[in-house]
């Protein structure tokens, strides 16, 4: 199994829990950032750090979300709010509830996404979500 670019079939991927999804997709998004953050020059841990949390905590994802939802497919977006409305057991500080189901429905979606080996419908969505 090559677990950093697995081959799975759809059906095995629909299979996974909303959650599960979101675990997963909270990793690759938290990866894009950390790598677009290394790319921009960013070289303290620290601010590398910094500017990561901004980027991957439940508010800024859930303004991340509504700048691609437009975009999004039929597909993709039933996959969104299914994640969305998972039953989650707690909120963190600092984000609202609806934030962080918002949150929870974007990793779903870029868990999805990973699995099954969309990498450059990711990246779209990706560049979109860090446009200006």
């Amino acid at each position: 199994m090559n677990y950093f670019s697995p081959e799975m079939k759809e059906a095995d991927v629909n299979r996974i829990s909303m959650l599960g999804l979101a675990h997963i997709g909270d990793g690759v998004y938290e990866l894009l950032t950390r790598t677009m953050l290394c790319l921009q020059g960013h070289q303290s841990v620290g601010e590398l750090h910094k500017l990561t949390v901004s980027y991957v905590k439940a508010p800024a994802q859930a303004l991340a979300m509504e700048k691609i939802l437009p975009h999004l497919t039929e597909e993709e977006l039933a996959l969104y709010k299914r994640g969305r409305n998972a039953h989650v057991h707690g909120v963190p500080q600092g984000a609202s509830v609806g934030e962080y189901h918002s949150a929870t429905g974007l990793e779903a979606l870029f868990g999805w996404l990973y699995l099954l080996d969309r990498k450059e419908r990711i990246n779209e969505l990706f560049s979109r979500i860090m446009e200006d």
